[in-house]
Order: structure tokens, then C-alpha cells, then sequence
């Protein structure tokens, strides 16, 4: 008989899937890492695991606890996975900007789902960041995770997302796009496929608003590039601890636009029902194929699912009031 024990252990694995009519015009080979096959529907899967089982080696999260942490949703269903096999508790703290799927689906799986304000700075004691942490002070054995800086996220793709690619590719990958938010995936598959091949380029996909291309160009947060932006899950407007920006050698901003229009095509020409970010990805390869050659293996990870987004990104209505359609 094959089965696995439980639902952790189907995390991990994930296809690659070639890229047709959508990259017609990039002369690569182009290969998408789609992440939604993973049981939370996506990539966060595999570092909300590894966040913990380190916090239960450290002793950090104990039997009967409460697992707490900020997240814009996927990381959260990665946890709360986690949770319901392991016996703890949930408490999130998000940003009003996430899509209601996300917070339905947490709650749907125990999650307690708290709302807080997104245009407010990272230390305004109203942000998911402060209020996450001011929890984890009140709360008896109760852990915040704290995905931005704990450095279990990037060891999680370290060990498994890295090695996958690698061996999927036969080793001929030659670039890696991936959206940075966390930055726990870039560091972590970066940092392995570098090992194996110092000559793969690793491409970091941003957007306009965020902290994160001016901070790899200059080592400044220069505050006029930070302000709102509708984009889910890549950028920030701190630095995680957990970007190695030594690993990236580019960084692209992609807009609001131009994500959203091109996670919509991805969904016609591919058949693939992706997550806002996805097109964030894809559009900045586009943004970047003229450095691309016949011969390069590129792998570009496409981190969620687009159920997440069926109010946003798929509904006329919302992109019409943005003025993407």
C-alpha cells in the first residue's frame, strides 16, 4: 500500500511545467516550478513545516501551544496545516489588502484571523508585525514564528526546493526568477543551485512601492520608493533577515498592472490558475528576455494558486475599478 501518514507529507515534490504559448517571444526553455500542487496550495508549505519543527527542536513551541505569526495568508495555511496534525493553536495577524479567500480559508482550518491596517509603518503598534509580536508577549506558550527573520524559512527551500529544481533540470538550469517577499525562497534555492553551479543567475522580482531593488542597489532603505501598492506577496517595506541579497544578482519591479494582467494570462494561454505574484514573475522574465539566450534553462516559481484571488485578479469588477482592464 502507498500512503503517507498524514497531510505533511505530501509537502514538497511539485512539478515543472514548460511554458508555451505565454513565453513564445523569450528564446529560452522556460519552466515553471508550480507550487500549488502542495497540500496548502502553496510554496509557503514547505517553510511554515520547517519554522516548526526547528521552534520544537529549540523548544520554543511546546505541546499544546499556540503557533503565532504574521502572514499575507500562504504562509498561514502552511502552518495551520501544521497545527491541526501537530495539536496547536492559531493566531494570524494579516493586512486589510489581503483577498477574503485567504482569511476564509485560514479560518476554516482553526485559524484565529486578526485584521490590521496595511498603510501603516512596520513599528506602528497597529501593523501585523507589532501586533503579532505584542500576542506572542501576552499569550502563555504561545511562539511567533516571525517568517521575516526567522531563518528556518530559508533553510525549508534550502533543503528541499533547491535540490528539487537541481535534479529536475539534470543540473542544465541556468537562471531562477522568483518573486522576493520573505525572501526565504530566493536565499534558500539560491544558495543551493550557487553551490552546484556558481554561474546560475538568480533574478529577484519586486514591486513598485517596495523597499527591496533600491536596497540591493544602494544597501539604503530609500523611504520615497516605499509607498501602497495592491501587489500580493512579493516586496516589503522592511528588510527580512532572511534575503541574502548577496545571492541575487538582479532585481526587477514589476507594477500593480502589469501583475495582475499577466496572472490572468497565465490562466487562458496556459491553463494555469495562479496567484497574483505569478504574474508579477512572469511579466518581470518578459521585462528581462532580452539577456536570454537558446540555450538557457530558465526556472521561474510560481508560488500560489489563484483560488486565493477569484475577488480580485479573476473578477472584471475589481480590475476595472483599478484601471487594469
Amino acid at each position: 500500500m502507498q500512503y503517507v501518514e498524514n497531510i505533511l507529507g505530501t509537502i514538497g515534490n511539485t512539478p515543472l511545467i514548460k511554458l508555451n504559448a505565454i513565453a513564445e517571444d523569450i528564446p529560452a526553455l522556460v519552466l515553471a516550478k508550480v507550487e500549488y500542487f502542495n497540500p496548502g496550495h502553496s510554496i509557503k508549505d514547505r517553510m511554515a513545516l520547517k519554522m516548526v519543527e526547528v521552534a520544537e527542536a529549540n523548544g520554543d513551541l511546546k505541546p499544546g501551544g499556540t503557533i503565532i505569526e504574521c502572514t499575507s495568508g500562504n504562509t498561514g495555511m502552511g502552518l495551520a496545516l501544521a497545527a491541526c496534525v501537530k495539536g496547536y493553536k492559531c493566531i494570524f495577524t494579516t493586512s486589510d489588502k489581503q483577498s477574503k479567500e485567504k482569511m476564509d480559508v485560514l479560518r476554516a482550518v482553526g485559524a484565529e484571523v486578526i485584521v490590521c491596517p496595511t498603510n501603516v509603518e512596520a513599528t506602528d503598534p497597529r501593523s501585523y508585525y507589532s501586533v503579532a509580536e505584542k500576542l506572542s508577549k501576552e499569550i502563555d506558550n504561545s511562539c511567533w514564528l516571525n517568517q521575516y527573520d526567522n531563518l528556518a524559512n530559508t533553510l525549508g527551500h534550502y533543503e528541499s526546493t533547491g535540490p528539487e529544481i537541481w535534479k529536475q533540470t539534470d543540473g542544465k538550469v541556468t537562471h531562477l526568477v522568483v518573486g522576493v517577499g520573505t525572501g526565504g525562497t530566493i536565499s534558500g534555492t539560491g544558495k543551493y543551485l550557487k553551490e552546484q553551479n556558481p554561474d546560475i543567475k538568480i533574478w529577484g522580482i519586486d514591486t513598485y512601492g517596495s523597499a527591496l531593488k533600491k536596497y540591493h542597489e544602494t544597501g539604503e532603505i530609500v523611504e520615497s520608493e516605499i509607498y501602497s501598492y495592491i501587489t500580493e506577496g512579493i516586496g516589503e517595506d522592511i528588510i527580512p533577515k532572511n534575503i541574502n541579497f548577496d545571492i541575487i544578482d538582479h532585481m526587477e519591479k514589476v507594477t500593480d498592472k502589469d501583475g495582475a494582467v499577466v496572472t490572468r494570462e497565465l490562466a487562458i494561454k496556459e491553463g494555469l490558475l495562479l496567484g497574483y505574484s505569478c504574474g508579477s514573475a512572469m511579466a518581470g522574465l518578459r521585462q528581462l528576455k532580452s539577456q536570454l539566450t537558446k540555450d538557457d534553462v530558465v526556472v521561474i516559481i510560481f508560488h500560489d494558486h489563484g483560488s486565493r484571488y477569484v475577488g480580485k485578479v479573476f473578477n472584471d469588477e475589481w480590475m476595472k475599478e483599478n484601471n487594469f482592464i
